[in-house]
């Protein structure tokens, strides 16, 4: 897909990855832009699928949610049936945050946040040991967090103009 940005189009991506509650109005003044233009543009990357979605990012810990660990996993078998079955039932697991298919060592990688170390316990023994199709179960516990970010670095499209 042919990627059609100009310098507007990635600073307001930009400035929305950081408020994504800024309005056209206030995008305007940053960009020095009238509002009706802005907010074309918008509903164009929208329109576009550069803008998926916009959400609030939560406080984790004032939720209580204080652990997280990343799961590697091999399944029994690798048939196109394992591989979907898997990942349909993991979508079920409202503690799985994140499930990639990878290449290496495991078949998938799961980051997983609960309340504690204890909750972990419940979850593997109650949730993820009951898929028929897991093989192995390597489980890698989060000490601390050095960087967390959902923010895409857009400095690589604007160099490309």
């Amino acid at each position: 897909m042919k990627n059609n940005l100009d310098k507007v189009d990635i600073r307001i991506l930009e400035l929305l990855q950081e408020n994504s509650k800024m309005t056209a109005k206030e995008l305007s003044g940053r960009l020095n832009l009238s509002q009706t233009p802005i907010f074309e543009r918008i509903k164009k990357l929208e329109r576009e699928g550069y803008i998926k979605n916009y959400m609030a990012e939560l406080n984790e810990r004032r939720l209580g949610l204080k652990q997280i660990v990343f799961i590697g996993v091999t399944l029994k078998g690798h048939t196109r049936s394992y591989l979907e079955k898997f990942v349909e039932k993991v979508r079920e697991f409202p503690e799985v945050l994140e499930c990639y298919q990878v290449a290496g060592n495991y078949d998938f990688m799961l980051k997983v946040i609960l309340e504690d170390i204890e909750a972990y316990q419940v979850f593997v023994e109650t949730k993820l040991s009951l898929i028929s199709e897991l093989g192995n179960v390597n489980s890698y516990i989060a000490i601390k967090k050095g960087k967390q970010t959902h923010k895409l670095d857009l400095g690589f499209l604007r160099s490309r103009l």
